[in-house]
């Protein structure tokens, strides 16, 4: 059963975001949505759940059809209130009266805790925030579910719980899902969109799959378009030289043959269609300054501890070397991120005392967190380059268009920007820092994509010299080469994260 038709329908802003798309949402659909940042996807989004008017084409929906839609961010009047309170105020109100023990069900389904169900959403984390959202959806059981970046500020373990929680749906809903984390995608999509500006393509395939057979596609379309123009340019010489034979000799024949190649060419190059070229959200650049020291960083038998005191775990004889890609493992709570604080300060500066880390004096910092906190919200993206790096206006502004901040970005405060601009523009930052050694705290975190492929294959390409933390089991996958897991209040080398992954998904099974 359909229970959203769309057909024929484009988006144009300051320019087309796609248009001509069609699509049918059937009943048990498990639909993976991707397309980089700012390409449209919240955008149909709003479409498909009534509250956006298309520039053109029409959706329609199966009469008494529901559409949940979870959206990134939570609407302000909702952050006074309770866990409870938020999900609970998505019923209609005579519903919520005698029905209010649907809030308990998909509170118990997502596995909230019920010290956090009495809390304020404003003094919960942006996880437990998502999932207030999600749980407003779920309670008024849509038969259409509409999911925007669900997996943002989520943790290993919550996404497990998601991805079990989506595949334990009724078979019959309906489920859209816009997101950049291509193993969740992988995890609970059955088909995948690939939005663009002109021929989206959709294909029965999770996201790897789907991903590989989009490869294909566009590579078949370049090599019948460059075919095309080949033979279209083969006619126009073959015209040219009898166009020139038939002036000489005066032959109508010849004239006439002319002009059937130069219509035969015309008619080639106005079928053939160009690849997709996906227009680039801004260039992902790393570097590595380089050093002649080994060893890094040398931990001995380090303490990382609360700010009480409490020991949260220690490091044990470790070192840190040149074109070593750690991985941090270890649950959320485990000391992730005291650790990075601990190594930051120790590295940034090596005369201030951190019992068991001792940094090489030659080790040039590169740092970036996922709150982006060293970005100033009250900032331009100018101010940012120019007051950090002795670069002038010029300069400046070729660098951040080339990390895709139009004229327009450039002059507007950090703040007015997307999460993905934002991130690019810590990725510039990071750049001309020149580090030779980089902490990543979730990278990926805003960035899309074709922004994560990216960073991958700069920090690959450089052999750079990292620790990171990261959610994103696809970007560990492809970057990690070193394996350190926080276990049992020790720090242990591990061969691989695939132990900690299905801890991690067992956990959210449960």
């Amino acid at each position: 059963m359909t229970l959203i038709n769309i057909r024929n329908l484009g988006i144009t802003l300051s320019s087309p975001l796609f248009s001509r798309l069609n699509l049918a949402v059937n009943a048990g659909d498990r639909i993976g949505l991707v397309a980089a940042n700012g390409r449209g996807k919240s955008t149909l989004f709003r479409c498909m759940a009534g509250a956006l008017e298309a520039t053109e084409g029409e959706i329609t929906r199966a009469r008494g059809a529901t559409v949940g839609y979870v959206e990134q961010n939570v609407p302000a009047p909702l952050l006074p209130l309770s866990f409870y309170e938020a999900v609970l105020d998505a019923l209609p109100a005579e519903q919520a009266e005698s029905e209010s023990w649907r809030v308990d069900v998909a509170l118990e389904g997502l596995e909230v805790p019920e010290e956090f169900r009495s809390r304020a959403l404003l003094a919960l984390s942006g996880g437990w925030q998502r999932l207030a959202m999600l749980a407003r959806v779920a309670v008024t059981e849509p038969d259409v579910l509409m999911l925007d970046e669900p997996t943002n500020h989520l943790d290993l373990g919550k996404i497990a719980m998601l991805e079990t929680w989506l595949n334990a749906l009724p078979r019959d809903t309906a489920v859209v899902i816009a997101s950049h984390d291509r193993a969740f995608l992988d995890a609970v999509s059955n088909r995948t969109l690939f939005l663009r500006p002109e021929n989206s393509q959709l294909f029965a395939l999770p996201y790897s799959q789907a991903r590989a057979a989009l490869d294909e596609t566009d590579a078949a379309d370049a090599k019948r378009y460059e075919r095309d123009m080949k033979a279209a340019d083969q006619l126009r010489r073959q015209a040219a030289k009898l166009h020139n034979i038939g002036v000489n000799s005066g032959s109508d024949l010849l004239v006439v043959k002319t002009k059937q190649l130069k219509q035969r060419a015309e008619k080639l190059e106005d079928a053939a269609k160009p690849a997709h070229l996906e227009r680039s959200a801004g260039t992902i650049k790393l570097g590595n300054r380089g050093t002649h020291a080994k060893v890094l960083v040398t931990l001995d038998d380090a303490e990382v501890r609360t700010p009480d005191g409490t020991v949260l775990f220690k490091t044990g004889k470790q070192f840190i070397c040149q074109g070593d890609r750690i991985v941090l493992l270890g649950e959320n709570g485990a000391g992730k991120s005291r650790f990075i604080a601990m190594l930051r300060k120790a590295i940034g500066n090596p005369e201030a005392a951190q019992d068991g880390i001792k940094a090489t004096p030659s080790l040039v910092l590169g740092y970036a967190d996922q709150a982006l906190a060293d970005l100033r919200d009250a900032d331009t993206p100018m101010e940012t380059i120019i007051r950090r790096f002795d670069v002038g206006d010029q300069r400046a502004r070729a660098l951040l268009a080339g990390a895709g901040m139009t004229i327009d970005m450039q002059a507007k405060p950090l703040g007015r920007l997307s999460g993905g601009q934002k991130a690019r523009l810590g990725m510039l930052v990071l750049r001309l820092t020149e580090p030779n050694f980089y902490l990543l705290d979730e990278p990926t975190n805003h960035l899309d994509i074709d922004g994560q492929e990216a960073l991958e294959g700069e920090l690959m390409a450089h052999q750079a010299s990292c620790l990171l933390v990261s959610h994103d089991r696809s970007f560990v996958r492809a970057t990690g080469n070193r394996f350190w897991q926080i276990e049992r209040k020790r720090l242990v080398e591990v061969e691989s994260p695939e132990g900690f992954f299905a801890a991690a998904a067992a956990a959210g099974a449960d």
